[in-house]
């Protein structure tokens, strides 16, 4: 997803574990909406409690998997106001049933 530090004008090269990046995990359901008129239903997202299990088991493979003090995440379920700098903009679906 990145570029090589060697070769900024080549995207897309150098992964996060490749830059020794942080990730920050964010559970996002407001993606699983559908629009009924004007308004997001969000009716097509995982329940709360089966959605936490998920997350928090992808979060703890991950960490396994690559550094966990290098794997952060906010407070599931909570309202957060999180401060990036996006350099996209680019959003990558995971979507489990799609192997």
């Amino acid at each position: 997803l990145f570029a090589d530090p060697a070769n900024p004008k080549k995207n897309w090269t150098k992964s996060v574990v490749d830059i020794d990046g942080e990730l920050l995990m964010v559970s996002q359901f407001t993606l699983c909406h559908v629009l009924k008129g004007n308004k997001p239903d969000f009716h097509n997202a995982m329940g709360g409690e089966k959605a936490k299990v998920v997350f928090d088991n992808m979060v703890s493979q991950i960490g396994k998997q690559y550094k966990a003090d290098r794997v952060q995440t906010g407070v599931f379920g909570a309202m957060m106001s999180v401060g990036i700098e996006n350099d996209g903009p680019v959003t990558i679906v995971l979507d489990s049933r799609e192997n």
